[in-house]
């Protein structure tokens, strides 16, 4: 069975995890927010002048959890 074509767009970047320490591939999760495929610590990307991925706190990470389950669920 073809279900037919499917288009994925899937923003990654490539950055320093703030948990493990990698330079590795992050993928994001909701915007500015990334998920590192090293060590699967969920980030928050900040530019200010540079790009940096911050740990994120337990509200965010709250907020983070409502937000896809929100999105999944449309």
């Amino acid at each position: 069975m073809i279900f037919g074509k499917t288009s994925w767009n899937v923003d990654t970047v490539q950055g320093q995890c703030p948990e493990c320490d990698e330079q590795t591939l992050l993928i994001a999760v909701v915007e500015d927010f990334y998920r590192c495929t090293s060590c699967g610590a969920d980030t928050k990307q900040y530019v200010n002048g540079h790009i940096k991925y911050l740990k994120i706190n337990n509200e965010k990470k709250k907020w983070l959890k409502r937000k896809r389950s929100a999105t999944t669920r449309s």
